[in-house]
């Protein structure tokens, strides 16, 4: 089963057009390659490129491809269909085909308003909002390295690229509609992917380890000083361990909601007076709750400024209404 990916843009279709076919405005928005580089064109040939995929820890997979554009179809739209190939190998990819497409609309849709063709979308301001382009592709591929390489493409790598196909479909979204550039929405994803990401880690360290695991002294002492019984300090210090872990779980399953920052920032920030208040020799410690609070406060509050016209993949639908 090929991957699918949709999502309207309010965009004139030169513009879209434009931003998609030339590779060096290409490869500024599209995740799944570093460099994209035309090949010297020869009269009516297919275009021919190479593309380049650097995947981390200095590893790089290179390949070809070649893409034809149709700039006049019906109701004015295009087509640019393509295959590409691999003889790295390291590549899962060996051999593959699929086509973009583009298909102007008109009116403001909403996404309310007919679910059967309509894509949840931030709608932009301005003389754009009568006029979009229904803009998607389907791609299909053959994989290397036998059964194995079946199993890995249909288990983590087809998940991932489709994926990274639709994140990359919203972050052309927003330089278009919004005038965030690629690199900008790169940098902000990641600030926000760190900020949430820390946070669920030292959730889950301080409700794993001091209090689930071996009950620490300094976090039996908290709960005694702030009213905990003592037959029930061991009980107590477990519970809040489980608590905080799923609170982890929670700010990295639910990835775009607010309240699980706002929780987080309210907490620690209240916590400081408490302990002020009931243990003050605490705030004087090396490792002290005023540093951890702060810490995650702040890492809340980025989480927060940030979050904002962040690219996702949820603004694409991933199967055809209509096949076209």
């Amino acid at each position: 089963m090929g991957i699918y990916v949709e999502i309207p843009i309010h965009a004139s279709m030169d513009e879209l057009w434009e931003k998609t076919q030339n590779p060096q405005l290409h490869q500024r928005w599209d995740l799944r390659f570093t460099q994209i580089e035309y090949l010297p064109r020869q009269g009516e040939e297919p275009q021919s490129f190479l593309y380049r995929t650097r995947v981390g820890f200095g590893l790089k997979i290179d390949g070809q491809g070649e893409s034809v554009g149709e700039r006049d179809g019906d109701g004015g739209a295009r087509t640019s269909s393509l295959k590409f190939w691999s003889e790295d190998p390291k590549s899962l990819i060996k051999t593959g085909s699929g086509y973009w497409k583009y298909v102007p609309e008109s009116g403001n849709r909403r996404a309310d308003e007919d679910p059967s063709t309509s894509l949840p979308y931030v709608r932009s301001g301005g003389d754009r909002d009568d006029l979009y382009v229904r803009f998607f592709t389907w791609y299909d591929y053959e994989t290397r390295f036998g059964a194995l390489g079946k199993l890995i493409d249909k288990c983590l790598f087809r998940p991932l690229l489709g994926w990274a196909t639709a994140w990359s479909f919203d972050r052309l979204r927003l330089w278009i509609e919004r005038e965030i550039s690629p690199e900008a929405s790169r940098d902000r994803a990641l600030v926000y992917a760190l900020s949430r990401g820390t946070m669920a880690f030292i959730w889950f360290y301080h409700g794993l380890v001091p209090k689930l695991l071996y009950h620490d002294r300094a976090e039996l002492d908290l709960l005694s000083r702030i009213g905990t019984a003592p037959e029930h300090l061991h009980a107590a210090a477990t519970f809040a361990g489980v608590v905080e872990m799923l609170f982890a779980f929670l700010l990295i399953i639910f990835w775009r909601q607010t309240w699980l920052l706002w929780v987080t920032l309210v907490l620690m920030l209240a916590g400081i007076p408490v302990v002020a208040v009931s243990a003050p020799e605490y705030l004087r410690a090396a490792f002290n709750p005023v540093t951890l609070n702060i810490s995650l406060a702040v890492f809340a509050a980025v989480a927060l400024i940030t979050r904002r016209d962040l690219p996702t993949a949820a603004n694409c639908r991933r199967k055809p209404t209509n096949p076209t």
